[in-house]
């Protein structure tokens, strides 16, 4: 009857239904013909599952058409294998099931991080220094160990760099850099060599270093013209150290065309050809600054101020004591030419107020330590007043000068002890106070 049908309806398409008619009829009957090919053959698939499930386990059911049972393990898209879902703990990006053991896997001799012994090992490189911006690195090292001198500190952070082969520049830069500072630099440049060597250095950089300090020695003398006595020092100081070999001037002589580096080896042969010979030159500097002891430095200011008062000369004064480099320590020079004053005669108080006037005006002496040295007199003259019984007097008058000359402040001056006890001339003299 359906094929009646059809053909019924093909007879009237034919007759009455337009071209366009005609097409989607036949395209909607090509669609029905796809829709029972597909919808046969799914009911094959599922009939065999049925019988396969049917025949290992009564209870189970097929996806297709029918209630699903809970917890079950099979597909419910009716296609497949039929095989239990992995349930979570596999596929692709997952760890796996909850305490599953994995194999210990063979490394892979084809990986690029592939190593034949087994233990990698993993290290911070620090790359070699440029030799164009070595000077770039090691001037501000050299510049702060002037400022605290701690050696130890210089130790560790060459330790961190990496020199490689220009390592031996370190020291020939760090003489070159002292040469233009004071002798207190020199003084700690000689001890930073003598602590390298063993650590950092070794004896051979160190002989490397001074080569290349003499061959640039008319350089340096641009700057500096005294470098090669300086450098002549420094040689003699480091063999006196054992930080340059002992050979070191023996390789020179007869060798030397320079003018300048056969006057700096002559000056460190001097030098260790003197009585003492291989003692350490400890003094070659004048070992500059607060390195020195206390009581070195006050004699050095009283020779200073005693051969001032013979010469008369602020400059030479001037000269030797910045020398000395304790700008710090400038109230005892203060202190002792007030001492000077009170022990002494004649025109002495003038003469050590024209210095004192000399000093101020340049700087010299600051206000604080001024201040200081005064104050230090003033609280020591009652113990001064026992060996100089005029010792008040003389007091307030050279406080009354030195502020005349705009030494010190009125305020300083204001504080100057009086004479404790007055003496009157008689009792008679209606309370005149003598003088």
């Amino acid at each position: 009857n359906c094929r009646g049908d059809e053909a019924a309806l093909e007879a009237e398409v034919n007759g009455n239904w337009t071209p366009q008619e005609k097409a989607l009829h036949e395209a909607r009957l090509k669609a029905k013909a796809k829709r029972r090919v597909r919808k046969s053959s799914s009911r094959s698939e599922s009939l065999s599952e049925s019988l396969s499930g049917e025949l290992a386990d009564g209870d189970s059911y097929s996806s297709k058409g029918k209630v699903p049972v809970p917890n079950d393990r099979k597909s419910r898209t009716g296609k497949g294998r039929g095989l239990p879902k992995k349930g979570g703990a596999g596929g692709k990006g997952v760890w796996g099931a909850a305490g599953m053991v994995y194999e210990v896997e063979e490394p892979d001799v084809k990986d690029p991080n592939y190593d034949e012994v087994g233990d990698t090992v993993y290290a911070t490189v620090v790359p070699e220094v440029d030799e164009r911006e070595l000077e770039k690195t090691v001037n501000p090292i050299v510049r702060e160990y002037f400022e605290h001198g701690d050696t130890k500190e210089v130790q560790m952070l060459l330790k961190e760099l990496n020199l490689g082969h220009h390592k031996y520049e370190f020291s020939s830069l760090a003489v070159s850099l002292s040469l233009e500072g004071k002798a207190s630099h020199r003084e700690l440049t000689s001890r930073l060599l003598r602590d390298l060597v063993g650590k950092v250095l070794s004896e051979s950089d160190m002989a490397r270093a001074f080569d290349k300090i003499l061959k640039e020695l008319p350089d340096l003398m641009l700057d500096t013209p005294e470098a090669p006595q300086m450098l002549g020092q420094f040689i003699a100081r480091a063999i006196a150290d054992h930080a340059l070999p002992m050979a070191f001037l023996d390789r020179y002589k007869g060798k030397v065309d320079c003018d300048h580096a056969r006057a700096a080896l002559d000056r460190a042969a001097v030098l260790l050809s003197m009585k003492r010979e291989m003692v350490r030159l400890d003094n070659v500097w004048g070992v500059g600054g607060g390195l020195r002891p206390v009581k070195h430095l006050v004699k050095e200011m009283n020779f200073l101020l005693k051969e001032y008062l013979v010469s008369g000369e602020v400059k030479e004064a001037e000269r030797c004591l910045r020398d000395l480099e304790v700008p710090h320590f400038h109230h005892e020079l203060v202190y002792e030419a007030v001492v000077m004053v009170l022990e002494s005669k004649g025109d002495t108080a003038v003469k050590m107020c024209k210095l004192l006037q000399a000093f101020w005006k340049i700087g010299l002496i600051t206000v604080d330590q001024m201040n200081r040295g005064f104050q230090r007199v003033y609280d020591e003259l009652p113990e001064i007043n026992l060996d100089v019984p005029h010792a008040h007097s003389i007091m307030e008058s050279f406080t009354d000068l030195c502020y005349q000359e705009s030494v010190i402040t009125k305020q300083l001056r204001d504080s100057c002890p009086s004479r404790g006890r007055k003496r009157f001339v008689s009792e008679g003299d209606g309370g005149l106070i003598k003088n």
